[in-house]
């Protein structure tokens, strides 16, 4: 990895792309340092101090710290993925849609990130105001931020920040390196690391039996648990599975094309880290929305906190949402990227077929049952690791507090998005036909 971007840094155009995207990170960690109006971060910061291992401190690592500081930034891309989720599956459900997405090139492509803008700014609205309601329900907000004008000069701070954020991800992506919404979320994950390692250290050097402390022991294991996972990610992320294509001899005018022995590579992991992503979001909404509305689990009384306590995040009922959907959604987006009857169908009008196999509907059968099984490994693997944490932390109260149950899904995100972003670089050094970024 470190090669690479090494010999992608001595390209001027890469070079130039790299130093856009670091400028980019900085305006976005520069905006998650300032504080909207009328908020008592202070006492915000100490609210958030038990909340490791929730809902809400999921949000906040997702959102680089920005909820517990009340920024600019606090809604993060949220509202993005949010609208996004429920964009892609509109274009599932409704035909107009979806033609729109297949046949209408270019300008439907543009037409559906226009409604996903339109989509982020109106739920964007809706979490500022859930968020401002929260605050005010914790007596964070004095006096000075009741009424009309300053509450809704605090949502439109967070509604303008989502806006905001969405902005520099699509500037990302079009001229800097990789997908600018992910590297956005890889920024503000790594950026609550070193906080996790010192609450780590804190809680090692507090005296046995008193509030927050850690034994040493459960600190290596999960050093040891992160450095397998870690090994796992980038071996499976970097697995493929190669379909063995033969194209037949043809001659034009007079030569000869064809006859050469290739392969169809399917990626073990195809689909990266987005069923993760959307899972967390889809799965943390019930408790999200007890959240919002102040409710106390543990205390409170009817049906918000019925919701709450059933969905708290180290709940089975949590995690058996969570997994399903984590299934879901890669059997979802592996449909979206690999088509079996396209790739059939090119690879007959290309004189190819594979060996064993007649063109047409055989070889698309094949294809299909291929990547069925690998869908399923890929699934299963994303619900694994990202399940397993979590269930550790249902029968240790110990690892709950090492933010363990967030920690197993940042890091599968963030070495996820690292491994994609090295492999854009090297797509864009191949294209240029660099030779070297492959040399020990």
């Amino acid at each position: 990895m470190l090669q690479t971007i090494r010999n992608a840094w001595k390209i001027e155009e890469l070079r130039g792309k790299m130093i856009f995207t670091l400028l980019i990170l900085i305006i976005f960690r520069l905006g998650n340092a300032v504080p909207v109006p009328y908020v008592d971060t202070a006492a915000l910061s100490a609210h958030f101090a038990n909340m490791e291992g929730t809902i809400l401190g999921l949000f906040n690592t997702m959102s680089g710290g920005g909820l517990e500081s009340a920024s600019l930034f606090a809604l993060s891309i949220q509202p993005y993925i949010t609208s996004s989720i429920v964009m892609q599956l509109l274009c599932v459900a409704i035909p107009a849609l979806e033609r729109l997405q297949k046949e209408g090139g270019e300008d439907g492509k543009k037409l559906i990130n226009k409604i996903t803008r339109y989509g982020t700014v109106g739920l964007g609205l809706v979490m500022g105001f859930a968020y401002y309601l929260m605050m005010g329900n914790m007596g964070i907000l004095g006096e000075a931020a009741q009424g009309f004008w300053p509450g809704l000069i605090i949502v439109l701070s967070f509604t303008a920040g989502s806006a905001l954020v969405m902005w520099l991800g699509e500037q990302i992506t079009e001229f800097g390196i990789g997908n600018g919404i992910s590297i956005i979320l890889f920024a503000g994950i790594v950026s609550r690391f070193p906080i996790a390692i010192l609450r780590m250290i804190q809680g090692v050097r507090a005296p046995a039996g008193t509030p927050g402390a850690i034994p040493w022991w459960l600190i290596v294991l999960v050093l040891i648990g992160a450095l397998a996972l870690l090994v796992l990610i980038v071996v499976i992320q970097n697995a493929e599975r190669k379909i063995p294509v033969q194209y037949a001899k043809r001659v034009v005018g007079r030569k000869m094309y064809g006859g050469q022995s290739t392969h169809l590579p399917i990626k073990l992991s195809m689909t990266g880290v987005l069923p993760i992503i959307f899972a967390q979001a889809l799965a943390s909404l019930p408790a999200t929305i007890a959240m919002f509305a102040n409710v106390n689990p543990e205390e409170g009384s009817g049906a918000l906190a019925w919701i709450a306590r059933v969905f708290d995040m180290t709940g089975v009922p949590y995690l058996v949402i969570y997994v399903l959907l984590i299934i879901f959604f890669s059997y979802f987006y592996a449909q979206i990227q690999f088509n079996p009857v396209e790739i059939s169908n090119n690879l007959k009008k290309n004189g190819g077929y594979v060996p064993g196999f007649r063109p047409g509907k055989p070889t698309q059968d094949h294809i299909n049952k291929v990547l069925g099984k690998i869908t399923l490994f890929g699934a299963v693997y994303l619900a694994v690791v990202a399940g397993l944490p979590i269930l550790v932390t249902m029968f240790s109260e110990e690892a709950r507090m090492t933010g363990v149950a967030l920690g197993g899904t940042s890091v599968i995100i963030a070495v996820g998005v690292a491994l994609e972003t090295v492999k854009s670089l090297e797509n864009q050094m191949l294209m240029r036909h660099y030779k070297g970024f492959l040399e020990q």
